[in-house]
């Protein structure tokens, strides 16, 4: 999958390789339901490719994109976080869930310096960021309201260095920044989060 891909599904899910989780009361995510978003996804690099003069909208449901992080992406996610899901609450709010093995990522993050926020962490627990998607004009942004670890509250501020640690790469060698606004791939101008989907308008 290219680097614009990769930003396009990343506005979607919302940090969702960072911060997801999967609800008990949700059903199972299918692989018919991951399929489905990737010819989707493959449908809309094609309209950004090709721009037809007039709106082209593309519905992606909950269950598709829950299916879709579990047979596609997890996989690729850092070994610390497992059990990816996202909920659409409408509104361009969402909710992201994780179980993160803490330790893990204290080890991992080792050389991160003194201020390291894992290092006040402990244990295999359940990590949830609620928020709002912002994308319009072709640009995106999440604004994070608010963080739990196993339930508890915590500061928005203690995820933003575990965040930026692992969504470092060549093209961003700091990592993302849960306050950073990207430019949106595909010609894509709007995403909006209504309950239990996203509209994609290109």
């Amino acid at each position: 999958m290219s680097s614009h891909r990769w930003r396009f599904v990343g506005a979607v899910l919302v940090a969702a390789a960072v911060l997801p989780g999967l609800a008990a009361d949700a059903p199972q995510p299918s692989r018919r339901d991951a399929d489905l978003l990737k010819q989707k996804l493959a449908g809309i690099v094609l309209s950004g490719a090709a721009p037809s003069g007039e709106p082209h909208r593309t519905a992606v449901s909950e269950n598709e994109l829950n299916a879709f992080l579990l047979h596609e992406m997890a996989p690729r996610f850092p070994p610390a976080v497992t059990q990816p899901s996202i909920s659409m609450l409408g509104d361009g709010r969402v909710v992201a869930r994780a179980v993160v093995d803490l330790e893990r990522v204290r080890g991992e993050m080792s050389g991160a310096g003194p201020l390291n926020p894992a290092g006040l962490l402990s244990g295999r627990l359940p990590v949830e960021g609620r928020g709002i998607l912002h994308a319009d004009g072709g640009v995106a942004r999440v604004e994070l309201e608010s963080a739990t670890v196993g339930g508890v509250p915590v500061p928005v501020t203690l995820l933003e260095p575990i965040v930026s640690y692992y969504t470092r790469s060549p093209r961003y060698p700091a990592g993302i920044s849960l306050d950073d606004s990207f430019e949106l791939p595909a010609r894509i101008r709007e995403i909006r989060i209504e309950r239990g989907r996203a509209i994609v308008v290109q």
